[in-house]
């Protein structure tokens, strides 16, 4: 099996692994209620998808 004859420095390794990004989720508006939510996924402040209510809204503890 082949090794490596020399140690990678930290400038290639870091150079090689800033190609390695996050991205942010894309959201879209909820027709039912206008809040984001992800695409093909039941909203989660009213639990509509494809206008069929699949639950009950969970109402979050922080709200009055």
């Amino acid at each position: 099996m082949a090794l490596p004859k020399y140690k990678t420095s930290r400038a290639n390794t870091h150079s090689r692994r800033a190609n390695w990004k996050a991205s942010a989720a894309q959201t879209v508006t909820c027709p039912n209620c206008g809040a984001p939510t992800l695409p093909h996924v039941a909203c989660p402040s009213c639990g509509s998808y494809r206008g069929r209510i699949y639950r009950d809204a969970i109402q979050s503890a922080h709200t009055n």
